[in-house]
């Protein structure tokens, strides 16, 4: 339905730390981490006025033009030729990679200064030209779906076409939504005026902000901000959160129209293409059945009162207090060593932790350090959070990240290195097979955190220390599945309601209320101010319903780090088979070697059994551990 020419890949568009007010609370330029790399971004260009962007620029108009003069209504007569057919395709697929390169160079300068106005203009350009060359290709994958299924069948069998089958059976599937070409055209080209500018205003809103946080001798970007939330000092979440509240509050008009106006947005797209329920177009896109997301969704609110109440109940008292304000909900335990580490320690603890699990993996992941793939430091007008940036196959992955020493920041490291290590390994599936469904995108990455964190407990010998890193471990993975699913279920209440009318602030405040009090349970007390928190996810602007696939990924995860535990034979193969085959199969074809059914329940409840093992294993040391 949008065609694939347009935008570079990102995983991790959002940040599941940094959105739930996990990072580290210290400053970065108060501490001495060392040398901290920026990326150098010349594999894509040497700049924004390297003559290469304008030449391919032209080079990506005249073949998007060459390519609609030669085979507009003539690829569905292709299939009696299936080595023409697969010449198209192939044709299509390198212009792909042309423009996914554009896209990727203007995306992450944007990305690493969003308040740099060159910077924005270079990257509103770039979006536009290539949206208006995008236009001309409109007609492939329209025509594509025009084959009779019969044909079809036969001309993939032919070796040349062959390569292409799980793409074209993919293409497939969204048949039934795709409108004619005029109709797509208009969609695509308004997409710049509409939902593209309101998810830039969004972003540079968001960056923009500054909050007066009592105590602090300035005012603060977000990510500053939501680092205090998770600081040991009690009158300092506090302040934070105010300040949080207040600024939302003050803005909060804007983010009800923004959200207003996108999820109409939506809405409108969703009927003219025939999407009858408010999800059905992200299953769709991340090529999973609804009745196999509902069984998580199903899962995890049942076992709220077995993980998120029951932990913070157990973290309220740790603290002291009858009940967790909103503020304490990510502060550190009591007397636990505020470790930091320097980039250089992080860079060994990663690496060693991927090299004990297989050496590929490490020397995959050692390359984004030696080559500057990376972007850490924090910086004015950086993108909060962090991700991996798969760029396209003819280049490599960039990862931006906010690095401040604390163990979170390790383990995001890790997290992004897991995307960077499957984008890499999945580039010789193509431009157009190489990028991974949402709900699989999340593997390496919560596998590699995983790993990391194992090795870090395992050289942990203080039992007050493992006490607070397995806490700490559990109060991520709650963010991950416990909260996404809320997020899921907000996004629900706010996209049903919107199908009958604009939705108020006080309305969208009270769905937030709603499924946080559900999910988070009654050992937290959300204070007046938390209402408006709903505000500042950008999953919920930029990618509606992505939130899911976190929750998805780390029961997966579990699931298999499990079977890794347990030697399961063949493992590590098994492991980089599914990394390699990219987006090229269903997520059941790759489960089925390590004996894994998304469609059963019980794969749902082996994940979150691991979170309840460790809640268990905390109450276990609570009685040890004085």
């Amino acid at each position: 339905m949008t065609p694939i020419l347009r935008a570079p890949l990102f995983s991790d568009l959002a940040w599941v730390k940094a959105q739930s007010g996990t990072r580290g609370g210290a400053s970065a330029e108060a501490l001495d981490l060392g040398p901290i790399p920026e990326w150098d971004l010349s594999d894509l260009y040497k700049g924004t006025d390297a003559p290469e962007v304008g030449r391919d620029l032209e080079r990506a108009a005249a073949e998007a033009k060459r390519i609609k003069e030669t085979y507009q209504g003539k690829l569905a007569a292709l299939a009696s030729d299936p080595p023409k057919l697969a010449e198209a395709i192939a044709a299509y697929e390198q212009l792909s990679d042309l423009m996914g390169k554009l896209g990727s160079f203007a995306g992450l300068l944007y990305a690493a200064n969003q308040a740099d106005p060159a910077r924005a203009k270079f990257y509103g350009d770039i979006s536009e030209k290539l949206t208006k060359i995008s236009t001309d290709l409109i007609f492939v994958e329209l025509e594509l779906n025009q084959i009779e299924e019969a044909a079809l069948a036969t001309a993939v069998r032919d070796p040349a076409l062959a390569r292409f089958k799980p793409w074209l059976e993919d293409l497939r599937k969204e048949k039934p939504y795709q409108l004619d070409e005029k109709l797509e055209q208009l969609f695509t080209e308004k997409g710049q005026t509409g939902r593209g500018a309101f998810n830039r205003l969004f972003s540079e809103t968001m960056t923009g902000l500054r909050f007066e946080v009592a105590g602090e001798p300035a005012p603060l970007a977000l990510e500053a901000t939501l680092n205090l939330l998770s600081n040991p000092a009690e009158p300092r979440r506090r302040a934070a959160a105010e300040a949080l509240s207040k600024v939302f509050k003050d803005n909060i008009r804007l983010f009800t129209l923004i959200t207003n106006t996108l999820a109409k947005d939506k809405e409108i797209s969703d009927r003219w293409r025939g999407f009858k329920d408010v999800a059905d177009s992200r299953h769709l896109a991340n090529r999973v059945e609804a009745p196999v997301v509902d069984a998580l969704v199903a899962s995890v609110r049942e076992a709220y009162p077995r993980l998120s109440h029951r932990y913070y109940a157990m973290k309220a008292k740790w603290l002291g207090l009858p009940k967790l304000s909103h503020w304490d909900r990510n502060a550190p335990l009591p007397d636990k060593p505020e470790q930091i580490f320097t980039w250089a320690e992080a860079q060994g603890i990663v690496l060693k932790a991927y090299g004990a699990f297989a050496p590929d993996m490490a020397n995959l992941a050692k390359e984004f350090f030696d080559k500057r793939w990376i972007d850490a430091p924090l910086r004015e007008g950086k993108t909060q959070g962090a991700f991996s940036a798969a760029t396209v196959p003819s280049v490599h992955p960039y990862v931006l990240m906010n690095y401040q020493g604390k163990p979170r920041d390790v383990m995001t490291l890790a997290h992004e290195l897991g995307h960077g290590v499957h984008q890499m390994l999945a580039r010789d599936q193509g431009p157009l097979l190489a990028p991974t469904p949402l709900t699989l995108a999340e593997t390496a990455s919560v596998f590699g955190e995983m790993l990391t964190f194992r090795a870090l407990l395992a050289e942990t010998k203080s039992p007050r220390e493992k006490k607070a890193m397995i806490a700490g471990k559990v109060e991520d993975m709650l963010n991950t599945v416990v909260r996404q699913i809320a997020f899921y279920q907000f996004e629900r209440k706010v996209h049903e309601a919107r199908r009958k009318g604009e939705l108020t602030s006080d309305e969208l405040n009270a769905f937030w209320m709603d499924v946080q009090s559900e999910s988070l349970g009654p050992a937290i007390d959300l204070k007046p101010g938390y209402e408006v928190y709903w505000a500042y996810i950008p999953h919920f602007i930029n990618s509606p319903f992505y939130v899911y696939a976190y929750a998805f990924g780390d029961c997966l995860v579990n699931s298999l780090y499990g079977l890794y535990r347990e030697a399961h034979p063949g493992f590590v193969g098994k492991y980089f088979d599914l990394l390699k085959a990219g987006g090229s199969k269903h997520h059941s074809e790759l489960l089925a070697p390590f004996g894994l059914d998304a469609t059963d329940p019980e794969f749902w409840s082996k994940g979150l059994k691991v979170i309840e093992g460790m809640i268990d294993e905390l109450e276990a040391m609570d009685r040890t551990v004085s």
